[in-house]
């Protein structure tokens, strides 16, 4: 009697430090049949993360790994799972799962740029040392030295730790003084991850227009997935915050620019493989880089990507590491609209027992409205917008035609202010 025939098991993708930014991506690894094992490279999840725990999202993980400083031992609980791939889930997972992937002899950008995959500093340095155009920058290491770099600088700097992400502790500085400050406090503190700032970099300030290029790459083949420009305002004491997002079309003069580039910061970080989040400040002088993430754009963008060009970071990413032959097959293919799209990072002006949004359903009625993701909910408690983690709400807009967008994405600016927010007043000094 001949035996019946088994279904060999699914592939297993490991994820290393996939948190709610990119579950998008577990989920359609899942999707594609494979089995998704999570590693958490800390002990403990980062409290920026911890808040957004999805409890229905547990039961996607296959095994969760966690890393406890013994890479031998990690490698040793993936290899048990036979993965075909190891993949980035979030910055903070960047350079261990450098380190897995090639102790593993799969697929991997290798170890030896890892450092300046993450460090801010090496970064530049690494895109400088291949002949690439960069911003000046100083690798703090003492008060009076920065204060000397930015005299004879002569021009704004930007002062940040070397590794962060979103723009947790970037500081803009107009004075000797204000770098210092900016130094003393960085230098400090813990960063978004929960973890202590271990250097701080200070980079000459970029003038001009600042955009995001997503990328996806197998074997050295780099396809830009999406490019977006930043809308920015002055508010709440920082400058140049980041107020929305709007769709570089593939057909506009400055996208083959921004793409061109960006596959050169890829090549001069050895990134082979994967997806790579850059923001390029396009300034006179041309393309500069600010930073690039080796991992997937946050923010839900892959999904307004979707809806834009009908393709993400999130499906070629999946395409590049189960099928790279189809998609180094595609990697050129040009790309159409189908809608243009821009997002809208709402800014609350005020903080306190949020009681609702008076205005919403002016927001409701624009005609490109798309959706609208609510991050603080009437009775919870409203955070004065200061980063990408206090942001009450995202609106998403999307048109066939591109001024629409455009317009109503101005109205949303518009209505976000004092009388978008409805709090509670502040209790009398020395009430209970």
């Amino acid at each position: 009697m001949t035996p019946l025939a088994q279904n060999p098991p699914p592939p297993t993708v490991v994820m290393v430090d996939v948190y709610a930014p990119t579950m998008r991506l577990a989920r359609a690894f899942a999707a594609a049949g494979c089995a998704v094992v999570r590693v958490r490279s800390t002990p403990e999840i980062p409290a920026v993360y911890a808040g957004h725990a999805d409890p229905a999202a547990e039961a996607l993980f296959a095994d969760t790994v966690v890393h406890s400083g013994d890479v031998e031992l990690t490698a040793k609980a993936v290899a048990a799972h036979e993965p075909v791939a190891v993949v980035t889930g979030g910055e903070l997972g960047v350079e261990l799962a450098d380190r897995l992937s090639e102790t593993l002899g799969l697929t991997s950008n290798g170890t030896q740029r890892s450092a300046a995959r993450r460090d801010k500093y090496l970064q530049i340095e690494a895109v400088r040392a291949a002949g690439l155009p960069t911003a000046r920058q100083l690798l703090v290491t003492d008060a009076d030295g920065l204060a000397d770099w930015h005299r004879e600088l002569g021009t704004r700097v930007v002062v940040k730790p070397v590794r962060s992400a979103g723009n947790d502790g970037v500081t803009f500085c107009d004075t000797p003084a204000e770098s210092v400050a900016a130094y003393r406090a960085v230098a400090g503190a813990r960063n978004i991850f929960s973890l202590p700032n271990e250097a701080v970099v200070a980079q000459e300030y970029l003038t001009g227009t600042e955009y995001v290029v997503n990328t996806v790459s197998r074997d050295g083949r780099h396809r830009a997935t999406d490019v977006w420009r930043y809308t920015k305002i002055s508010a709440n004491g920082v400058r140049d915050r980041i107020s929305g997002a709007v769709l570089v079309a593939p057909t506009a003069p400055e996208r083959d620019t921004l793409v061109r580039y960006a596959a050169e910061v890829l090549d001069a970080l050895d990134v082979r493989h994967g997806p790579a989040h850059h923001e390029i400040m396009l300034t006179a002088d041309g393309p500069r880089l600010v930073e690039v993430g080796v991992r997937l754009c946050g923010a839900d963008t892959a999904a307004q990507a979707l809806l834009a060009l009908g393709e993400s970071q999130v499906e070629r990413t999946v395409q590049a590491y189960l099928d790279p032959a189809g998609f180094l097959a595609t990697v050129d293919t040009p790309q159409q609209v189908r809608q243009h799209v821009a997002m809208a990072f709402l800014t609350s002006p005020v903080t306190g027992i949020l009681r609702g949004y008076p205005l919403l359903e002016q927001v409701r009625e624009l005609e490109s409205l798309h959706e609208i993701q609510v991050g603080v909910h009437p009775g919870e408690r409203l955070p004065l917008t200061v980063d990408d983690t206090t942001e009450p709400m995202m609106v998403v807009l999307a048109h066939a035609r591109a001024e629409v967008v455009e317009r109503d994405l101005a109205t949303v600016g518009w209505l976000d202010g004092h009388g978008f927010y409805d709090v509670e007043p502040a209790a009398p000094a020395g009430a209970a």
